[in-house]
């Protein structure tokens, strides 16, 4: 495969190394095929992507099945008190005051899932362990956003600047564009990481980025060079789901430039995202 002059038509993803895992994906794929090149699996075909996504979705839920039973008996041990929790047969129901700071710990949460019917969180028991590390920045963002603490917030913040930022920032984002340097642009079509998330840039038609809105709604950016906006869209599950992850964090040359190739834990947070938005959707279709 590597040999070929045109790439063929397929998707590639990374397994973690273990025998048993790669066994069960060869007899799921008899045509993958390990590419040094991409340093990953690459499977043929057009559909390969969603496949390999609803295999690795399976795979998900059926991994560790005694790791339920074991958090079960741990937190009957040591139970999480608190009124935004509740301890159900299924798993572990959070049910909070939207809070994007609460919403971006939960997603961080291995197998957390968003339930729309019920409007509430639920996390398996296998998940514990990263449940209690996470709860108290949970528990607080969610006391912080309570209808009536809102409600204060609001009317101390009426006819300040702090108002008129927060207005502007909300504007800026509903615009999906994005600085990048004119010298540097990121490639289109594949998953990127930025100070905003992972994004999938689409195009940039040049136009100059002013570096005071650059500074004051994404990074300080560099003083030795210009910055272009480029227009991004979020990326599919089965998009997020085939990206190969960076073996390392970004250095500083990255950051400063503003966009580099997600980690795993970017691209866990981005895929959960990307699920819980396919929910939605299906669950509006069927309504």
């Amino acid at each position: 495969m590597d040999s070929e002059t045109e790439p063929p038509v397929g998707a590639t993803t990374d397994l973690p190394h273990d025998r048993i895992t790669v066994q069960r994906f060869r007899e799921s794929f008899p045509r993958a095929r390990w590419s040094d090149r991409l340093n990953a699996w690459f499977v043929p075909g057009r559909t390969a992507g969603k496949r390999i996504g609803r295999w690795l979705a399976q795979m998900e839920a059926e991994a560790d099945a005694f790791a339920d039973e074991k958090g079960r008996d741990a937190f009957a041990f040591d139970p999480i008190e608190s009124r935004y929790l509740e301890a159900a047969p299924s798993g572990l129901q959070i049910r909070t005051p939207y809070s994007r700071r609460a919403v971006t710990e939960i997603r961080e949460i291995p197998l957390a899932r968003w339930d729309a019917d019920r409007r509430l969180w639920t996390v398996p028991y296998r998940s514990l362990d990263e449940l209690r590390r996470r709860w108290p920045a949970i528990e607080t963002a969610a006391e912080r956003n309570e209808p009536d603490v809102r409600k204060a917030r609001r009317e101390a913040l009426k006819g300040t600047e702090e108002e008129d930022a927060a207005k502007a920032r909300n504007s800026e984002r509903r615009r999906k564009r994005y600085p990048v340097p004119a010298d540097d642009v990121p490639p289109f079509d594949r998953a990127i990481a930025t100070h905003a998330g992972v994004v999938i840039f689409t195009d940039t038609h040049g136009e100059l980025a002013n570096p005071e809105a650059v500074s004051a709604f994404y990074f300080q950016p560099r003083s030795n060079g210009e910055y272009v906006w480029a227009a991004w869209r979020p990326g599919s599950l089965e998009e997020l789901v085939t990206t190969w992850p960076a073996r390392t964090s970004p250095g500083e040359r990255e950051v400063a430039r503003g966009w580099w190739v997600p980690d795993l834990d970017e691209l866990r947070v981005a895929r959960q995202k990307a699920r819980s938005k396919r929910r939605a959707q299906q669950r509006q279709q069927e309504d």
